[in-house]
């Protein structure tokens, strides 16, 4: 029994599993890992798939470049298309209609679906290819009412500046017509065509520009809102000046005067508010920008650099005249290099994609280059509506507000409308602000019906100063620095655009005006006159053949305590300009190769002069943290110049990035992200080496200690190594250039970019630099020698990837070296790579 009952008190054993459960678990997983293999080659298959097919539609797509191409009767005569070594086309014809019909086919060579997606960018028609998430940026477009004022400027335009921009449309549609069955790869990976050009089309992408250059609103919205929340705090009205600065001690204006820089310009008054409590709504800015594809980072904002040395101080005795336009860098290049010749016209440079002639560059006698002046040409007005249709005049009268119907398409989905409504001040932008509910009006010196000029061909075949400066009158916008040299010896700068002239005296508003000041003292005009009045041509600054024989510009004041008006209070930086003066005024002997230098100069007084404060503020507030000690170290022996391996600009670079937060934060609490001024820096600058106590947050014994809980929390935000002399400025502070659709297409369109690549200079170095935005273009003329004259673009001519001339120049771009642009017959003979002619 007992031997029994052991055994029947034995554990029961689990049976093992059956041969055909196992089989069947394992069969199961086979299914499973092939099925997954499976998928993965299939996606594979469709990668190589979509590759092969990109680069067959791609391929397809590369234009004809040698040969011959019969064109039929829209050419009167034949045409020939030299490209040099680097695809830039010499474009050679017996008259300038067919000259500007063959910039149009040949641009359209290579651009053709940049151009379009410029207009649609500039007309509002971007969801109609690309969808419902570019419905908010096609109703802002449609709402400031671009292509509404291009049908209106094309329509204003003399008769020959009409057939100048219908020939190029001509040359266009041919291209378009004869090469319906291999159009660039974009068009068929979106599935649609181009539309037909138009002359009306090559404004609309003119008015891409003046939108660029001159729009400045957005950030009156922001300075009403800062303004407001300022205004609970002691000491208001100073704080205020310290953030919105107007000058500098540091400007240095072109206009050949001798005048005090080291002392303070004053702050014009701004217009009185309705009061301190903040009334403001609080507008999504961020989104704002990027809606309107603006820049929103410190120091992206479009600007330039641009100088001329007369031959008093050249090695040759002849002119020098070097320009950097300073935009967002694209895939591809905003600009289109070109050489256009026809009886009566030669001009040679940088092309705006959809428009005709040359935009900045030179002909057989002058040269010029341009910078944003930045000019005030825009207010907000605060209107009063009755919600039944009618907005209040300055009389005081009701008066029916004008309403355009704007239908947008939108691929996907259905079309969406937008009624644009306006009062005598221009549109009602509301529906643009997210979050604001006040009837805020946009005034404009683009929507003057009165101004409809564009003077680019007049610039293009000007002899000399009188020529070419007569034109110059006639330029409404964008606002610009210009400066120019020709083969007669001679050097000047000119302001040019149309500023208006504002009653009130001081004339301008840095904030929208509250409807209780809308009357005729805060309307634009002279006197009792109530048409716009502008600030006239000859009392702009200026300055012909100076006695430095040096001229300079670079986004920061232009204007003196002599100048007879106002033009702005929002200036650029001003370090740029400084250091273009101290690398070539008063300098003999200069040569190309220093205009050059000075392009690509990386050194910063400012942020050297950061380094060594930040220095200070270390020795005194943290002399046990092994760390910051090196981080002393590292900046009080920086030489100041932000290259790709330096530390000290790191620490530099991210110890600026966090001090903001900590003294604004406290006064202006999540508005602090939003705050944007062109003199940002300078403004940065001001309040670190005053070190006012009105400035220093609560928790903080003295600036020293600020300012280093500021270095300590930027190496921990940047993710610094432990050893910061191994943090190098080029390892996070990188050019990255992408195509326009990698958002929506990455893996189709990462080779057609450049990859993040470390980038030297910042937002204060004559090379002004940031991940997607710089110099454009270098150019220097040399009237010693027009065919060693040299520009380069970032990229290459082509929009196609797979054209020898898509990244060509990139090389040159990064690595600050530049090559010759042939002019002359012998040279772009001697240049030529190959030869298309353009027959009847």
């Amino acid at each position: 029994m007992a031997s029994i009952d052991a055994a029947d008190s034995a554990p029961a054993t689990t049976p093992a599993p059956t041969p055909v459960s196992g089989r069947r678990k394992r069969r199961w997983l086979r299914f499973l890992l092939y099925a997954l293999g499976g998928l993965i080659l299939l996606a594979l298959i469709a990668a190589a798939a979509a590759v092969l097919w990109l680069r067959s539609a791609a391929t397809s797509a590369l234009p004809q470049i040698d040969g011959e191409i019969h064109l039929g009767a829209a050419l009167q005569g034949p045409v020939l298309v030299r490209r040099d070594g680097h695809g830039v086309p010499h474009i050679e014809a017996a008259s300038q209609a067919d000259l500007f019909f063959a910039q149009g086919y040949v641009t359209a060579q290579d651009r053709l679906w940049q151009m379009d997606l410029y207009r649609r960018n500039a007309g509002g028609e971007l969801a109609e290819v690309l969808g419902a998430s570019l419905v908010e940026h096609d109703k802002a477009q449609r709402i400031l009412g671009f292509r509404r004022q291009a049908q209106r400027i094309y329509a204003s335009l003399p008769a020959d500046d009409r057939n100048r921009l219908d020939a190029y449309a001509r040359g266009v549609n041919l291209f378009i017509a004869q090469n319906g069955d291999k159009l660039p790869a974009e068009f068929r990976l979106l599935h649609y065509a181009p539309r037909q050009w138009t002359g009306e089309d090559s404004i609309l992408v003119g008015t891409m520009m003046i939108d660029q250059l001159d729009s400045h609103w957005d950030t009156k919205i922001v300075r009403e809102r800062v303004a407001a929340r300022l205004g609970k705090l002691p000491n208001a009205d100073k704080l205020e000046a310290a953030l919105y600065p107007v000058g500098s001690w540091r400007d240095h204006p072109p206009t050949g005067e001798v005048i005090d820089l080291t002392k303070p310009q004053p702050i014009p008054p701004a217009p009185k508010d309705e009061g301190d409590e903040d009334t403001t709504a609080a507008v999504n800015v961020r989104k704002l920008r990027q809606t309107l594809g603006l820049p929103d980072c410190d120091g992206c904002a479009a600007g330039s650099n641009n100088w001329v040395v007369s031959g008093a101080h050249t090695a040759s005795g002849k002119p020098l005249l070097s320009n950097d336009m300073h935009l967002g860098i694209t895939v591809p290049n905003i600009w289109y290099m070109a050489d256009l010749k026809a009886p009566g016209y030669h001009a040679a440079g940088v092309t705006l994609p959809g428009m005709p002639m040359v935009i900045a560059g030179h002909n057989e006698h002058v040269a010029w280059g341009f910078t944003a002046l930045c000019a005030d040409v825009q207010d907000l007005y605060i209107e009063k509506l009755d919600g039944k249709g009618h907005y209040q005049d300055l009389d005081t009268k009701w008066k029916p507000l004008h309403v355009d119907r704007e239908v947008i398409h939108v691929r996907g989905g259905p079309d969406v409308t937008v009624d644009v409504q306006s009062t005598q001040h221009g549109p009602i932008i509301t529906p643009i602000l997210h979050g604001e509910s006040r009837p805020i009006a946009l005034k404009w010196s683009f929507y003057d019906p009165a101004l409809h000029s564009l003077p680019i061909y007049a610039m293009n075949t000007a002899a000399n100063w009188s020529e070419f400066s007569a034109a110059l009158q006639q330029w409404c916008w964008p606002t610009q620095n210009l400066v120019y040299a020709d083969d007669a010896g001679h050097i000047a700068y000119h302001a040019i655009g149309k500023v208006p002239l504002r009653r009130n005296g001081h004339g301008l508003f840095g904030k929208p005006l509250p409807h209780d000041q809308l009357d005729m003292r805060n309307e634009w005009g002279n006197d009792l006159k109530e048409e716009p009045i502008y600030i006239p041509f000859d009392q702009l600054p200026n300055s012909v053949d100076p006695p430095s024989g040096f001229l300079a510009t670079a986004n920061s004041q232009v204007t003196t305590d002599k100048s007879p008006h106002p033009l702005t209070l929002e200036w650029g930086d001003p370090y740029r300009a400084e250091r273009i003066y101290k690398l070539l005024q008063g300098h003999d002997k200069l040569t190309p190769a220093d205009m050059l230098a000075t392009q690509t100069d990386i050194y910063s007084e400012v942020d050297q002069e950061m380094a060594h404060r930040f220095a200070y503020a270390l020795d005194h507030s943290a002399p046990k943290d092994k760390q910051l000690h090196q981080a002393a170290d590292l900046l009080r022996s920086w030489d100041g110049k932000v290259t790709t391996d330096s530390a000290a600009a790191s620490i530099v670079a991210k110890t600026r990035e966090a001090l903001w937060p900590l003294i604004l934060e406290p006064k202006l609490g999540p508005l602090a992200a939003d705050y944007r001024w062109s003199e940002k820096t300078f403004a940065e600058e001001e309040i670190i080496m005053h070190g006012e106590t009105d400035w220093l947050p609560r928790g903080y014994k003295n600036w020293d200690d600020l300012l280093t809980d500021a270095v300590r929390r930027g190496i921990d935000n940047g993710h610094a190594p432990a050893d910061l002399s191994q943090w190098s400025y080029g390892s996070w502070h990188v050019i990255d250039i992408e195509h326009p659709l990698h958002q929506i297409l990455p893996w189709l369109t990462r080779n057609a970019g450049t990859g993040a690549q470390p980038l030297s200079g910042d937002n204060t170095t004559v090379k002004q630099v940031g991940r997607a935005f710089g110099p454009s273009q270098r150019f220097t003329m040399d009237w010693s020698n027009v065919d060693g004259s040299t520009e380069n673009i970032s990229l290459g001519e082509s929009g196609n990837p797979y054209s020898d001339y898509f990244r060509d120049q990139w090389k040159d771009y990064y690595g600050g070296t530049t090559f010759a642009l042939p002019f002359t017959d012998a040279a772009v003979v001697a240049n030529t790579r190959h030869t298309l002619r353009l027959e009847p």
